[in-house]
């Protein structure tokens, strides 16, 4: 099993620091190094899970070149044999972790995509009948496929809970013509994974993607498809109705629901089963995605 990295110091100026992923400068590229720290409900959780950086680094690396035909992405390299000398010293901590990717200009917006009914948008349809401002017919059952895939934008919060927020608020925000194009391009990538996805038995209930500006085009940044940003239930268990297994961190939502938490910071230390079988199922969703053949 990994060694968990919950902190990476390097010989480079520091950009920012996420909720998992370290950045560093580099003058006009960026070197983004994922890390073994989970949040959960927004909040950054006081231990890693083993391996996850590397998984999610590594899905993220998979899916930027499968669906580069798509949309330009900021990924340039993920060998760190052709990162800068200052970074050699690090190889070990870097290689299967990092990327070196172009600086763009972020937007400030998560563009998540909906193609199932789960989660807040199912609670969201319980309570109101709608999802994010989008009307959906009535008795729709958990889980089930929607009629048509749904764009559902929240903010970006630095700390903190992320807002959903309309399509109109967007708008608003950064401009109608970046929204309507922010749309479009999400729910795009988002039936193209979902296809490819389901070549592996796998189906993808909803992503998020993050958009940024690169010499003044839109580029997709930051991840694509991993078990922290999408949902990934599979084929063969899934039964509109109810929740699906996923392969992502539910095991630790799912604790942290059952342990009196208040989703305010400092979150508990989870127990070290939850931690294995976390690292367990973001491990099966790397083998299962990664899989999936090339017909591009």
């Amino acid at each position: 099993m990994d060694d968990v990295i919950l902190e990476t110091a390097l010989a480079v100026p520091r950009y920012a620091r996420g909720k998992v992923r370290d950045m560093y400068d580099l003058g006009e590229h960026l070197l983004i190094v994922t890390t073994d720290r989970i949040s959960a409900f927004d909040v950054v959780l006081p231990m890693g899970i083993p391996a996850k950086g590397r998984v999610l680094n590594q899905l993220s690396a998979f899916w930027f070149r499968r669906i580069g035909h798509l949309i330009p992405n900021h990924l340039i390299a993920t060998d760190v044999t052709a990162y800068p000398a200052e970074l050699q010293n690090d190889r070990e901590l870097l290689a299967g972790r990092s990327m070196l990717v172009h600086k763009a200009e972020r937007i400030d917006a998560e563009c998540v995509v909906r193609g199932y009914l789960a989660g807040s948008g199912w609670r969201d349809y319980v309570r109101t009948g709608e999802v994010c401002g989008h009307a959906l017919p009535p008795g729709l059952q958990e889980s089930v496929e929607l009629p048509e895939p749904i764009f559902t934008p929240a903010t970006k919060a630095e700390t903190g809970h992320d807002e959903n927020i309309s399509r109109a608020e967007l708008a608003s925000s950064i401009g109608t013509e970046l929204a309507a194009q922010l749309e479009a391009e999400s729910i795009a990538i988002y039936e193209f994974g979902r296809a490819e996805a389901q070549k592996a038995g796998l189906i993808v209930a909803d992503t998020k993607f993050e958009f940024g500006l690169y010499e003044g085009e839109l580029m997709l940044i930051d991840e694509a498809f991993t078990p922290d940003s999408s949902r990934y239930w599979d084929t063969d268990v899934y039964a509109p109705g109810r929740p699906q297994p996923s392969y992502d961190k539910e095991f630790v939502r799912e604790w942290l629901r059952q342990s009196g938490w208040n989703m305010e910071p400092p979150a508990p230390m989870l127990p070290d089963d939850i931690v294995q079988k976390t690292s367990e199922k973001y491990l099966e969703a790397l083998h299962r995605v990664t899989a999936i053949p090339q017909t591009h």
